[in-house]
């Protein structure tokens, strides 16, 4: 008899993915649930076919399109994996066992990814263990409403799992900086949201104390090249996302501006 339990994959456009995971995925799970961005590769049909289960939304951001995925599901435990993860070997066997031991004072479980780069995985930098909440009781957690990298909040307490996801995310300099300019304007929104404001004097030393903090003090040095490119990378990252909170307060100004002048 398969655990209560629900496998969550938010998809678009990953067909190979999923005919390479889903017949897998049934062994371990009573359901298999694909929540597909209207693909245009046919994800959802060869996933349907797969013997998944397929509801399709239109994206506006990850927390809504997960948290609304939950609605379909079925089994009291959901573990949700993203189509550039894998379990490791022995991860669905840890995870049955704790679903079958009906822990009730456990709401979720964190489990620990290991980022794959250029050939080898990162130990340093603070990139690992990079713990993940992805085991959880569906009634007791949801995404917080973040437009980007949401995290799951959960109501009861937490556990930790041993065996990995494997994330192979970053296959590439090129595939990071393709989405640079998407993820830094979410963290501008949300900056915003927050009313929070930068100035110069946060573009001129934050990024800095960034790449400091990912590459001297968490040993990113360790990991040799990849380190250097991943602290680079995540200052970077910090430094266009606070370019873009300057240059939105600006536009502010002057739109408030324009709009006095119009009064006056």
């Amino acid at each position: 008899m398969k655990p209560d339990l629900t496998i969550l994959i938010p998809c678009r456009n990953n067909r190979q993915y999923l005919e390479q995971c889903i017949p897998e995925y049934l062994q371990h799970a009573a359901q298999v649930l694909v929540v597909d961005s209207y693909s245009t590769d046919g994800s959802a049909k060869i996933a349907a076919q797969l013997g998944a289960e397929v509801v399709q939304r239109r994206y506006d951001t990850s927390a809504r399109q997960k948290n609304w995925a939950l609605t379909h599901v079925r089994t009291e435990w959901v573990f949700q994996i993203d189509t550039d993860e894998e379990p490791e070997a022995g991860l669905f066997q840890e995870i049955c066992a704790v679903v079958q031991k009906h822990d009730e004072k456990t709401a979720a479980y964190r489990i620990p990814r290991k980022n794959h780069y250029q050939g080898a995985y990162f130990r340093y930098g603070g990139f690992y263990p990079d713990y993940q909440c992805r085991l959880f009781r569906r009634g007791a957690c949801r995404w917080l409403e973040r437009e980007v990298h949401a995290h799951l909040h959960v109501r009861g307490a937490t556990g930790t799992l041993r065996k990995h996801i494997l994330h192979y995310g970053m296959p590439s300099l090129s595939k990071q900086l393709s989405n640079l300019d998407r993820y830094t304007r979410y963290e501008c929104d949300e900056m915003l949201k927050a009313n929070k404001t930068h100035g110069f004097a946060r573009l001129l030393f934050h990024p800095p104390l960034i790449f400091a903090y990912r590459y001297l003090w968490l040993r990113g040095f360790l990991d040799g090249w990849r380190g250097f490119v991943i602290a680079a990378y995540t200052a970077f990252y910090d430094f266009i996302a606070i370019v873009k909170n300057i240059e939105r307060q600006h536009a502010q100004a002057v739109e408030q501006r324009s709009e006095g002048s119009c009064q006056d």
